[in-house]
């Protein structure tokens, strides 16, 4: 245990660093100058400080204040020496911070007691913050585990869909990447983003409920068969829409408006503009430069270039502009990503 002991009279710190050394288990650390005590004391933690209040500046009252401004320092124990009739600078002592105090002229068996007393006061506080931290730590492990639970299941939520509808896993990730990619350019934050990460990939789990003979069509859908395809985002919705989980929350969010488009054509709200939600804007582009740029039976995959052309021709139109400018300001962050999520053969219409 450090005990810093300040009082610029050299006679009264060299009995008080004699009766310390006593104590088994302390060192003192000795200061005649209360600006290096002070400084001493804030660059490093004591676990009890000795101060005496008549000294040059700052004096005891002021080193007091300064020490217990610096937030890591606020539960040290600090005795303060004063003359038994200073009671004045007792109670402003107090008032700023003092522990306990030891009176003048000091006596050798009361300095041991006090000290020993506030020692115990430090240790019982670093147990208490040693188990607070501990206890932390437990409940970071425990929710990082719930939240890789959780994680877990939604990527097998997602890869369910696909099993009905065979898109590849390859294609959820690169299109989970690709919305990351717009979000970081429009300024979301590292949670947001990972949350967009996260929530992505359960854009189409609504095709669970579409039927077999129009999600596995190898050919164009025709009109009747679009529409029961349609329902798929407001399915979606419903799976997702009533749970707890902030990532279930924002896939049903994406679910439900990832198919509206910008000029309010889209389904299946008919929403235009800023009333879709952002990450519905966001995995629009994502989803659909994804599906273009990937073999399908009934097509070949396009060019990027010519799929990023048809970002721009579609911005304002089917695509937000800003979203659309995002992705397109990133084309080499956006083939690392196909490069190193590689495609694998698939059908299925977006």
């Amino acid at each position: 245990m450090r005990i810093v002991i300040v009082d610029d009279t050299p006679i009264n710190v060299t009995l008080m660093e004699a009766l310390i050394r006593k104590i088994p288990g302390c060192e003192p650390v000795c200061f005649t100058e209360s600006v290096a005590g002070l400084e001493w004391c804030i660059a490093h933690e004591p676990d009890l400080v000795i101060v005496d209040y008549m000294m040059p500046a700052p004096d005891g009252i002021e080193f007091i204040q300064r020490l217990r401004q610096v937030r890591e320092r606020d539960d040290v124990p600090i005795l303060m020496v004063t003359a038994d009739h200073e009671k004045e600078v007792r109670y402003r002592a107090l008032e700023n911070g003092a522990t306990d105090f030891l009176t003048k002229p000091v006596d050798r068996i009361e300095f041991t007691s006090r000290v020993k007393n506030m020692l115990a006061i430090r240790r019982s506080h670093l147990l208490l913050a040693d188990r607070a931290a501990s206890l932390s730590e437990e409940v970071r492990q425990a929710t990082a585990e719930i939240l890789a639970r959780e994680r877990e299941t939604i990527f097998r939520l997602a890869r369910a869909a696909e099993f009905r509808d065979p898109e590849t896993g390859a294609h959820i990730l690169r299109m989970a990447h690709y919305s990351q990619l717009i979000a970081a350019h429009l300024g979301w934050d590292e949670a947001q983003q990972t949350l967009l990460l996260q929530a992505a990939p359960m854009h189409d789990v609504g095709k669970l409920g579409t039927p077999d003979h129009i999600l596995l069509k190898p050919g164009k859908l025709d009109a009747d068969e679009f529409e029961i395809m349609k329902r798929h985002a407001t399915i979606g919705w419903e799976i997702l829409k009533d749970s707890s989980s902030s990532i279930m929350l924002a896939a049903a969010e994406i679910a439900l408006a990832h198919h509206e488009k910008f000029d309010g054509s889209g389904y299946p709200q008919g929403l235009a503009g800023e009333a879709i939600p952002i990450m519905g804007r966001i995995v629009a582009v994502a989803d659909v430069f994804d599906a273009l740029t990937s073999v399908r039976p009934y097509k070949l995959a396009w060019e990027t270039e010519r799929a990023f052309a048809f970002l721009d021709d579609g911005a304002g139109t089917h695509f937000d502009p800003a979203c659309v400018a995002a992705f397109n300001a990133q084309r080499e962050a956006v083939l690392a990503i196909r490069e190193r999520y590689q495609d694998e053969t698939g059908s299925g219409h977006y």
